[in-house]
């Protein structure tokens, strides 16, 4: 069975990058079972209100959604059940203690299949105000401005 090579993106979780500042970003593979699989090559991924969370040493993707696999009804899984991460376990031991010693969270920012297997990209992040969410929206702006002043000279 040939596999393929590269990366496909299947979900990306856009409003992470509005609501929180992004630290360090870390892959980890998923558990899934294989309407799970079927349903995220046919795009039924959220990533919307998901998080990460390290429970008794283990890392756990909470609260993604998996929409089930309509071919697969016999065979069909819960899509809000929490999936587990494979990590490294100095990677685990690490962002566990980063997230309990600094207030931060663990936020995954996309999934994507890497060399035929399902990967997540969980970062760790901090919150951000509405001050600094404001700040944000008005230096995209004006970055959007500056190049389109630069197109127009050229």
């Amino acid at each position: 069975m040939a596999q393929s090579t590269g990366t496909k993106l299947i979900a990306d979780n856009r409003r992470a990058r509005f609501d929180y500042e992004l630290l360090e970003r870390v892959e980890a593979g998923v558990v899934l079972t294989g309407s799970e699989v079927k349903a995220a090559r046919a795009g039924g991924v959220q990533l919307g209100q998901a998080y990460a969370d390290i429970r008794g040493g283990e890392a756990w993707l909470v609260g993604a959604s998996i929409a089930e696999y309509a071919p697969g009804a016999a065979l069909a899984h819960e899509p809000e059940r929490d999936r587990k991460l494979l990590l490294h376990r100095q990677e685990i031991d690490s962002l566990y203690g980063k997230v309990r010693e600094k207030g931060l969270t663990l936020v995954p920012t996309r999934m994507y299949f890497k060399d035929g297997r399902v990967k997540v990209e969980v970062a760790l992040a901090r919150g951000r105000e509405r001050v600094d969410k404001r700040r944000a929206i008005a230096d995209r702006e004006a970055k959007r401005q500056m190049e389109r002043a630069f197109r127009r000279r050229r």
